[in-house]
Protein backbone atom coordinates (compact mmCIF):
# COMPACT_ATOMS: atom_id res chain seq x y z
CA UNK A 1 0.00 0.00 0.00
CA UNK A 2 1.17 3.54 -0.83
CA UNK A 3 1.30 5.94 2.31
CA UNK A 4 0.97 9.30 2.96
CA UNK A 5 4.59 9.95 2.82
CA UNK A 6 4.82 8.54 -0.61
CA UNK A 7 2.08 9.98 -2.13
CA UNK A 8 3.03 13.51 -0.67
CA UNK A 9 6.87 12.76 -2.66
CA UNK A 10 4.56 12.21 -6.00
CA UNK A 11 2.95 15.20 -5.76
CA UNK A 12 5.91 17.36 -5.15
CA UNK A 13 7.45 15.03 -8.11
CA UNK A 14 4.95 17.13 -10.46
CA UNK A 15 6.29 20.27 -9.58
CA UNK A 16 9.68 19.32 -8.87
CA UNK A 17 12.47 22.09 -7.92
CA UNK A 18 14.60 20.42 -5.32
CA UNK A 19 17.17 18.66 -8.29
CA UNK A 20 16.82 21.29 -11.52
CA UNK A 21 14.71 24.18 -12.67
CA UNK A 22 11.24 23.59 -12.84
CA UNK A 23 8.59 24.54 -15.05
CA UNK A 24 7.29 28.18 -13.58
CA UNK A 25 11.58 29.04 -13.38
CA UNK A 26 11.78 27.91 -17.07
CA UNK A 27 8.92 29.83 -18.04
CA UNK A 28 9.26 32.98 -16.02
CA UNK A 29 10.48 36.34 -17.90
CA UNK A 30 9.93 34.79 -21.57
CA UNK A 31 9.99 38.32 -23.60
CA UNK A 32 6.91 38.12 -25.79
CA UNK A 33 9.17 38.59 -28.99
CA UNK A 34 10.93 35.55 -27.87
CA UNK A 35 7.93 33.31 -27.49
CA UNK A 36 7.80 32.07 -31.03
CA UNK A 37 11.80 32.40 -31.66
CA UNK A 38 12.81 28.88 -33.17
CA UNK A 39 16.97 29.29 -33.42
CA UNK A 40 18.93 27.44 -35.95
CA UNK A 41 19.10 23.55 -35.37
CA UNK A 42 15.69 23.97 -33.35
CA UNK A 43 12.69 22.30 -34.34
CA UNK A 44 10.34 24.16 -31.14
CA UNK A 45 9.87 27.71 -29.71
CA UNK A 46 9.03 27.96 -26.28
CA UNK A 47 5.35 28.58 -26.92
CA UNK A 48 5.46 25.01 -28.76
CA UNK A 49 7.16 23.38 -25.84
CA UNK A 50 4.86 25.21 -23.13
CA UNK A 51 1.89 23.88 -24.81
CA UNK A 52 2.75 20.85 -25.53
CA UNK A 53 3.44 20.36 -21.95
CA UNK A 54 -0.13 21.27 -21.42
CA UNK A 55 -1.59 19.15 -23.84
CA UNK A 56 -0.31 16.36 -22.62
CA UNK A 57 -0.65 16.85 -19.31
CA UNK A 58 -4.32 17.56 -19.79
CA UNK A 59 -3.90 14.07 -21.78
CA UNK A 60 -2.94 12.58 -18.90
CA UNK A 61 -5.47 13.83 -16.18
CA UNK A 62 -8.03 13.53 -18.56
CA UNK A 63 -7.24 9.60 -19.58
CA UNK A 64 -7.12 9.01 -15.42
CA UNK A 65 -10.10 10.93 -14.70
CA UNK A 66 -12.47 11.85 -17.17
CA UNK A 67 -15.80 9.43 -17.51
CA UNK A 68 -15.01 9.28 -21.34
CA UNK A 69 -12.11 9.92 -22.95
CA UNK A 70 -10.99 10.41 -26.56
CA UNK A 71 -7.29 9.28 -27.59
CA UNK A 72 -5.85 12.20 -29.46
CA UNK A 73 -3.72 11.60 -32.36
CA UNK A 74 -0.39 12.00 -32.33
CA UNK A 75 1.54 14.04 -32.95
CA UNK A 76 -1.13 16.15 -34.51
CA UNK A 77 -3.20 16.64 -31.42
CA UNK A 78 0.18 17.51 -29.71
CA UNK A 79 1.78 20.15 -31.07
CA UNK A 80 0.86 23.57 -31.61
CA UNK A 81 0.60 24.41 -35.12
CA UNK A 82 1.55 27.89 -34.26
CA UNK A 83 5.30 28.92 -33.47
CA UNK A 84 4.07 31.82 -31.30
CA UNK A 85 1.03 32.35 -29.26
CA UNK A 86 -1.76 34.52 -30.94
CA UNK A 87 -1.66 36.68 -28.39
CA UNK A 88 -0.35 37.42 -24.51
CA UNK A 89 -3.52 36.20 -22.99
CA UNK A 90 -3.20 32.86 -24.76
CA UNK A 91 -0.05 32.49 -23.18
CA UNK A 92 -0.79 33.28 -19.87
CA UNK A 93 -4.07 31.17 -20.20
CA UNK A 94 -1.69 28.27 -21.13
CA UNK A 95 0.37 28.80 -18.16
CA UNK A 96 -2.56 29.17 -15.94
CA UNK A 97 -4.13 25.79 -17.05
CA UNK A 98 -0.81 24.18 -16.91
CA UNK A 99 -0.68 24.80 -13.04
CA UNK A 100 -4.40 24.13 -12.52
CA UNK A 101 -3.96 20.69 -14.31
CA UNK A 102 -0.78 19.80 -11.65
CA UNK A 103 -2.55 21.17 -8.82
CA UNK A 104 -5.63 18.41 -10.38
CA UNK A 105 -2.71 16.00 -10.73
CA UNK A 106 -1.34 16.27 -7.25
CA UNK A 107 -4.93 16.14 -5.81
CA UNK A 108 -5.21 12.76 -7.59
CA UNK A 109 -1.70 11.83 -6.43
CA UNK A 110 -2.67 12.19 -2.44
CA UNK A 111 -5.93 11.07 -2.80
CA UNK A 112 -6.26 7.81 -0.05
CA UNK A 113 -9.46 6.85 -1.91
CA UNK A 114 -7.57 6.11 -5.39
CA UNK A 115 -5.60 2.92 -5.41
CA UNK A 116 -2.37 4.58 -7.09
CA UNK A 117 -1.40 0.65 -8.13
CA UNK A 118 -4.81 0.06 -9.73
CA UNK A 119 -5.54 -0.03 -13.49
CA UNK A 120 -6.97 2.80 -15.14
CA UNK A 121 -10.65 1.74 -16.43
CA UNK A 122 -10.33 3.27 -19.70
CA UNK A 123 -6.43 1.95 -20.20
CA UNK A 124 -4.59 -1.22 -21.97
CA UNK A 125 -3.24 -1.74 -18.18
CA UNK A 126 -1.57 1.36 -17.22
CA UNK A 127 -1.39 2.31 -13.83
CA UNK A 128 -2.64 5.81 -11.72
CA UNK A 129 1.22 5.75 -10.50
CA UNK A 130 2.44 5.60 -14.17
CA UNK A 131 0.50 8.35 -15.60
CA UNK A 132 1.40 10.28 -12.81
CA UNK A 133 5.33 9.31 -12.98
CA UNK A 134 4.84 9.76 -16.97
CA UNK A 135 3.94 13.17 -16.65
CA UNK A 136 6.45 14.36 -14.49
CA UNK A 137 9.44 12.59 -16.18
CA UNK A 138 7.92 14.23 -19.70
CA UNK A 139 7.29 17.45 -17.99
CA UNK A 140 11.19 17.41 -16.46
CA UNK A 141 12.85 16.59 -20.30
CA UNK A 142 11.03 19.40 -22.14
CA UNK A 143 11.81 21.80 -18.85
CA UNK A 144 15.16 20.89 -20.01
CA UNK A 145 14.66 22.07 -23.47
CA UNK A 146 13.36 25.28 -22.33
CA UNK A 147 16.31 25.75 -20.40
CA UNK A 148 18.66 24.84 -23.03
CA UNK A 149 16.56 26.97 -25.76
CA UNK A 150 16.62 30.11 -23.34
CA UNK A 151 20.24 29.67 -23.07
CA UNK A 152 20.62 29.44 -27.01
CA UNK A 153 18.39 32.89 -27.02
CA UNK A 154 20.49 34.46 -24.69
CA UNK A 155 17.52 34.55 -21.71
CA UNK A 156 18.91 32.60 -19.08
CA UNK A 157 21.39 33.91 -16.35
Amino acid sequence: MIDDAVRAQLAALLDWRDAHAGFRAAVKGIPPKLRGAVPPGWEYSAWQLVEHIRIAQRDILDFCVAKTYREKKWPDDYWPASRAPRSAGAWTGSLAAYRRDVAALQRLARDRRLDLSAAVPRGQGQTYLREILLVADHTAYHVGQLITLRRTLGIWK
